[in-house]
């Protein structure tokens, strides 16, 4: 699956955990993962402490733990410490906290279902769709958000091949991208609609998801039209690929009378679709003990 955002997050009772596909396999955010089982609000400290009071888990870490780069609140990539499925037992092991078993079986079962996906990528896919239904997305927008999805592995597949690292060189082409779309640059376009850690595309309304699709589909056939190489060249078909979407957005504008960017988020209706499942699991339990 090649939903670059859908990489980056896991859900763990309604807790997000940052995660990257690195050396072929999930490598979670050892920070995230404390923070959610120690139930602290300094994560950072408190795995200091762990790591003073623990001369083998300090070593453990030291030896197979990297910082790999995660986006953090800001919604820059910053490096983090990051362990894969047994670095993460084996760091549990060290927290005492009611949570660590419930959250050995998600995480096996995070491994098992990557594993389904490889063999079969349409199954990955549904995943994705079941996910925007249980959040409450109409079938029309999930299609969108699917097509998004796919253009933009397409588009990053071809910059990786032409030597853009990921990280701060795709962000900045996006940024470019955007600028020639929307006039906006995606931060500027998350602060118009109220967002902070929020995933941007996640509250992109339909015209915005168009768009969106045609400038980084118009970067595609610019970069493959000229032959892109390196970041300066990949930057200036960023430009015209962009530049070419936002005049069909303004053309676009003018004819119908509407606003293509807006402020609209989806923020309530995935609180509220979060809240009506916590509620409906919570009255199964309850019929389970009964």
């Amino acid at each position: 699956m090649k939903n670059e955002e859908q990489k980056k997050l896991v859900v763990f009772e309604s807790k997000t955990i940052r995660r990257v596909w690195h050396h072929e396999e999930w490598w979670f955010s050892i920070l995230d993962i404390v923070e959610i089982l120690a139930e602290t609000p300094n994560s950072s400290d408190y795995f200091k402490k762990m790591r003073k009071r623990d001369e083998e888990l300090k070593s453990y870490v030291g030896t197979n733990c990297p910082p790999l780069e995660m986006i953090g609140e800001s919604g820059k990539k910053r490096k983090t410490l990051a362990g894969n499925t047994e670095h993460i037992f084996r760091i549990i092991q060290s927290i005492p906290s009611k949570k660590a078993e419930p959250f050995k079986q998600w995480l096996a079962k995070v491994g098992y279902e990557r594993i389904q996906e490889i063999e079969n990528p349409e199954l990955a896919a549904e995943r994705a769709r079941q996910y925007y239904r249980d959040l409450g997305y109409s079938d029309e927008w999930i299609e969108k958000r699917m097509q998004s999805i796919a253009i933009r592995g397409e588009l990053t597949d071809e910059w990786k091949s032409r030597g853009i690292e990921e990280g701060l060189e795709y962000a900045i082409l996006t940024a470019e991208i955007s600028k020639a779309t929307f006039g906006l640059k995606p931060s500027e376009h998350k602060e118009l609609k109220g967002l902070e850690k929020e995933n941007l595309r996640d509250h992109m309304t339909n015209l915005e998801l168009i768009f969106t699709m045609l400038g980084e589909e118009s970067t595609k056939q610019e970069v493959r039209r000229d032959d892109a190489k390196g970041f300066d060249e990949n930057r200036e078909a960023a430009i015209k690929g962009g530049r070419a979407a936002g005049k069909a957005r303004q053309a676009f504008e003018e004819e119908k009378k509407v606003k293509v960017v807006s402020s609209k988020n989806f923020k309530k209706q995935i609180k509220a679709a979060k809240q009506k499942k916590k509620t409906k699991k919570k009255l199964k339990s309850k019929g389970k003990k009964k």
